[in-house]
């Protein structure tokens, strides 16, 4: 087993990711902050779940704003 030494995503779900954004920032900012059709038509957790877990960018889109946000 490799170690993950230096990721900060470490035992982070992705759900708790995109519960964290959702609440801090709403569906509609972040619609706008990341332009995904899940975050802007019809959101919800379980179909931007769905969507993140099959698509590698957006993914990268919701991590990288979710370590930003936690850094503030």
């Amino acid at each position: 087993m490799s170690q993950q030494i230096n990721n900060p995503l470490h035992g982070i779900k992705l759900q708790d990711m995109l519960e964290f954004l959702v609440a801090k920032f709403g569906w509609e900012e972040l619609g706008s902050k990341i332009k995904i059709r899940c975050f802007n038509e019809d959101p919800s957790i379980k179909s931007s779940l769905k969507f993140l877990r099959k698509t590698t960018w957006a993914r990268d889109k919701v991590e990288r704003l979710y370590l930003q946000s936690r850094q503030k």
